[in-house]
């Protein structure tokens, strides 16, 4: 520390280095959070007061975790029920690119048939056997659209109707009709999985298992 002496009255300057602080002045942090939120942290003492600074103690507040958004919430204005099988891996990323492009239009409620929440009752009696068999979608006036009648209405809803508008016309619709329907015929083998008749079964005795608990034991 160095002093200045003018002719008139003395003026204590002090020049302080960061690097040469007194002893007293590095104070050593608490190893704890919790004493440091009631330990005082004492600061330099120049002949004056001293002070020191307490942190406010509190409720803790937990980081808020994300919320967890329903991905087949239904939008409020929907015009088109997409039904659709999650457990099958192709048909799922059409889903998922539909549903990305849902986000601007809030057009599609999506509905996997495949989850315990599905009810039939709520959407035109459709079963799970019955939508298995091919692509359906549910107007929201009530009107069951199937194949590639489906599709085109389901793209048409998210501003990409025209790449099946062609679908509309013959000879290309009935073509269009008879592709998809051997690809809905074979398409649980051609992606790896059982027959229907297998998934079905599989899916009775989970039933019969379930029915009298509300915990599912498979």
């Amino acid at each position: 520390m160095a002093f200045r002496v003018a002719a008139g009255p003395v003026v204590r300057r002090a020049n302080i280095s960061l690097l040469s602080l007194p002893a007293y002045s590095t104070t050593k942090f608490p190893s704890s959070s919790s004493q440091f939120l009631h330990n005082p942290i004492p600061l330099l003492n120049q002949n004056g007061p001293r002070y020191s600074i307490r942190a406010i103690s509190g409720t803790t507040m937990d980081p808020v975790a994300p919320k967890k958004e329903n991905e087949d919430q239904s939008p409020e204005n929907w015009k088109i029920k997409m039904l659709y099988d999650g457990e099958c891996p192709l048909c799922m990323r059409e889903v998922d690119m539909l549903r990305e492009r849902n986000k601007g239009y809030g057009t599609i409620k999506f509905l996997d048939i495949s989850s315990d929440e599905y009810r039939p009752e709520e959407n035109e009696g459709l079963d799970y056997k019955t939508v298995m068999g091919r692509i359906h979608a549910i107007l929201s006036d009530g009107t069951v659209v199937t194949d590639v009648e489906a599709f085109r209405r389901l793209y048409e809803a998210v501003g990409l109707g025209w790449v099946y508008a062609i679908t509309k016309y013959e000879p290309i619709a009935t073509i269009v009709d008879s592709v998809y329907g051997v690809w809905a015929k074979y398409r649980l083998q051609i992606t790896g999985r059982p027959s229907l008749e297998e998934v079905l079964e599989a899916r009775r005795k989970k039933d019969e298992m379930c029915k009298d608990s509300k915990t599912c034991k498979m």
